[in-house]
């Protein structure tokens, strides 16, 4: 698998992030209501930035947890062991919330169903919303995000590596053949 190519560099990543916090701000009318949850793994820490942007923003720190959507993939039902699914931790539930999922990329909707089973298994929010660094396209679900950092149309035999400090080291998105 070799990179075929850098697609975003630190500061393309960060003006991304905050282009998209902006707009969950003005969508949403502020911040009232909201919660920001991140698809394990690497949503985790863009959910964390959106949330250190609205408070640079707007003065306010809005709740952030994180989801681990294993136990609710549709894809692992052949697997002779099915996992346990890792830690899931929703501040003060999703009930009558604004919840913002956040990933670093959308590919075929199918982790996006998984995250929305999980958080209506905790609670009933008010509203729903998807925010994604990368939109690759190659729906399988007739899903789309709310917010997205960029749209990079690829073929099924390329793959798109976010890289976030906190696992990778560095911030970047990259472009690789399979």
């Amino acid at each position: 698998m070799g990179v075929k190519a850098e697609l975003m560099d630190e500061g393309a990543v960060l003006r991304s992030v905050r282009r998209i916090t902006h707009e969950i701000i003005e969508r949403n009318g502020g911040t009232d209501g909201l919660l920001l949850l991140g698809i394990k793994r690497r949503g985790v820490p863009l959910s964390r930035m959106i949330a250190d942007n609205i408070m640079s923003f707007e003065g306010v720190r809005v709740p952030v947890g994180y989801i681990d959507v294993t136990r609710y993939r549709d894809d692992l039902h052949d697997a002779p062991i099915l996992p346990d699914g890792g830690e899931t931790f929703i501040p003060e539930g999703p009930d009558g919330k604004r919840v913002v999922l956040v990933d670093d990329v959308m590919y075929t909707g199918r982790t996006v169903r998984a995250a929305i089973e999980c958080v209506f298994a905790h609670g009933r929010p008010d509203r729903i919303m998807l925010a994604v660094l990368i939109d690759r396209g190659h729906r399988e679900l007739p899903l789309r995000p709310d917010f997205v950092g960029r749209n990079v149309p690829t073929s099924r035999s390329e793959r798109i590596d976010v890289r976030v400090p906190e696992i990778d080291g560095e911030l970047r998105v990259l472009l690789s053949e399979l």
